[in-house]
């Protein structure tokens, strides 16, 4: 009772092959389906990635800006 029969197998084999095989309209839906979080995942790659450059420019900059406030700084002192 505790394992599956031939025919269980069978039936899960043929909704596998019904979705994912052949030239049908479900596996061409799955298989956009899967191109589309394929593409989900790389875009949200990218925006990470753009958005830790984004921060690293900004603290360069932030960077940047303390250096010409020290130059002037020293400037009006003098």
């Amino acid at each position: 009772m505790g394992s599956f029969s031939i025919w269980h197998w069978l039936v899960v084999l043929a909704v596998v092959l019904l979705l994912f095989g052949g030239k049908g309209k479900i596996s061409s839906l799955m298989g956009d389906f899967g191109k589309g979080l394929k593409n989900f995942k790389q875009g949200m790659k990218s925006e990470d990635d753009e958005a830790a450059q984004a921060n690293k420019s900004v603290a360069d900059e932030s960077g940047e800006q303390q250096d010409v406030n020290k130059t002037t700084n020293q400037t009006v002192k003098s």
